[in-house]
């Protein structure tokens, strides 16, 4: 029996954001305090400070009343409004006794007749604090009595007390604690604000992390985390978008690999097919084609019947071709490489198209790299390759088109190839069906088989090289074959 509920799940962030604040709140809090103190204490100083210079001034203004005991005269002297924080005054004797003491606090014996603790010397001023009913409220004082001196001597000729208001000094310390208070409140806010922004830079990437964890347990390895930061963060996001890529590209490489089981697969079976084909199809269609020929030498055949035979004789013409094609295609034959110039395997497939060339008014432009190395290829095949495609150019541009065809050097993971790139400026293959156009069967012309592209690059790869359609500014279409040659770049 479980004594204790589930434990409370909480976040990273708002752990983090808590820590921050208890850590905001002490230091802010100790800060102002101290300042507060400081503050206070600095106040408090200029009060007294202020007190003594208004004692000082005043002993002064009543030095010679005082030697020669003019009451009258010490009177005016101390109704005069020296000091807005000024409440009253008390003049004492050589004897210590009150002499001469404020109108308005006549009545409370309590003030002039008491004494500072401190003993009134030279060297010091004595001090002390009260809270005085006045008018019906309390105000606090600060009380500060110096002594005084007759002019000339060391002889103590009495000493003066005066008591100041401290309620500016507390208005003042009122408004620097609203003051340090609306400063710690900003200081904390910016501080809670920059620790939100620091915890969402350090979990939001986390929790991309963990986002894409779970996406790649679900099979998306198109998963990436796109972190700028150069810190352990950054380096954990671009391990994880390496371990993506890593894991996409072994995913590629098996479905490629299952890919080709599947189309061996397919090149049995149709292996298989083709071969019964030829067998069963090839020799009744070679008697009839042969009947058909002699029934054309007849001379008692008017012209409709003789169209009517020479349609029979193209269809047959048809099947013959796409039986070749496909035993071409099924049939695994074996290479007769012999060092050859792809310049001229390419020119000796333009001679043979020439015709094609002249009848649609095609324009050529071609762009031969120079001292480009010579390849050990099976001549016949790629020359097969090359025909295949510049026929499919010529069936797609239309009459004074353009067919470009050019010849380079490059290197493709470490290894020299020559590329040869031939493009038009005809109707174009849409991208989707880019890879379908090197299926069997599979064309996007009204007329034709789909083997032509599927056969030419079955030799291409048997040469170790690659054939592939590729992006062109405009419109029309543009293949890349790319054969590896014995010089490196």
């Amino acid at each position: 029996m479980r004594i204790f509920g589930p434990r409370l799940k909480i976040s990273l962030y708002t752990r983090f954001i808590i820590a921050i604040t208890f850590i905001l709140i002490f230091l802010v809090g100790s800060i102002l305090f101290l300042i507060e103190r400081r503050e206070v204490r600095t106040i408090f100083e200029e009060s007294k400070s202020r007190g003594v210079l208004t004692a000082r001034h005043i002993a002064s203004l009543n030095l010679e009343s005082l030697t020669f005991w003019d009451a009258v005269g010490i009177k005016n002297n101390i109704e005069r409004k020296i000091d807005d924080s000024l409440i009253y005054v008390v003049i004492y004797d050589k004897f210590r006794s009150p002499y001469v003491v404020s109108d308005h606090i006549r009545d409370n014996e309590e003030i002039w007749r008491s004494r500072l603790p401190e003993k009134v010397s030279e060297e010091m001023s004595a001090m002390g604090r009260r809270d005085l009913r006045l008018e019906g409220k309390t105000v606090p004082i600060i009380e500060i009595e110096v002594p005084v001196y007759a002019e000339g001597t060391q002889d103590y000729w009495g000493s003066v007390k005066v008591g100041l208001s401290l309620e500016e000094n507390r208005k003042e310390i009122r408004q620097t604690r609203l003051m340090l208070i609306l400063i710690g409140c900003g200081g904390f806010l910016l501080g809670l604000i920059g620790a939100v922004v620091l915890a969402k830079r350090i979990t939001g990437p986390l929790q991309k992390l963990v986002e894409g964890t779970v996406r790649i347990s679900k099979g998306d390895f198109t998963q990436t985390i796109s972190v700028g930061s150069r810190d352990e963060i950054g380096d954990l996001a671009r391990s994880f978008n390496e371990m993506t890529r890593d894991l996409l590209e072994t995913r590629r490489r098996m479905e490629d690999a299952n890919l080709k089981l599947i189309q061996a697969e397919k090149l049995a079976s149709i292996g298989r097919i083709s071969a019964s084909i030829a067998h069963e199809i090839r020799n009744p269609l070679t008697s009839v084609k042969l009947n058909i020929q002699k029934l054309m030498q007849n001379e008692h055949l008017d012209e409709e019947e003789k169209e009517h035979l020479s349609i029979s004789q193209e269809g047959i013409g048809q099947i013959e071709k796409f039986i070749k094609e496909l035993l071409n295609f099924t049939r695994v034959s074996d290479l007769n490489p012999e060092r050859f110039s792809v310049v001229q395997i390419v020119e000796e497939s333009l001679k043979m198209m020439r015709n094609s060339f002249q009848e649609k008014k095609i324009v050529l432009e071609k762009n031969f790299a120079a001292d480009l190395p010579s390849v050990v290829v099976d001549g016949d095949k790629i020359r097969q390759v090359f025909l295949n495609i510049l026929r499919n150019a010529v069936e797609a541009v239309e009459e004074g088109g353009k067919i470009g065809l050019a010849l380079s050097r490059v290197k493709e993971n470490g290894v020299a190839r020559i590329k040869v790139r031939i493009s038009d400026d005809g109707c174009g293959i849409p991208e989707k069906d880019w890879e379908n156009i090197f299926e069997p069967f599979y064309t996007t012309k009204p007329s034709g088989f789909g083997l032509g592209l599927s056969n030419a690059r079955k030799i291409v790869e048997q040469h170790r090289g690659s054939l592939r359609v590729t992006k062109t500014k405009g419109k029309g279409t543009t293949f890349e074959v790319r054969i590896p040659c014995e010089v490196e770049t």
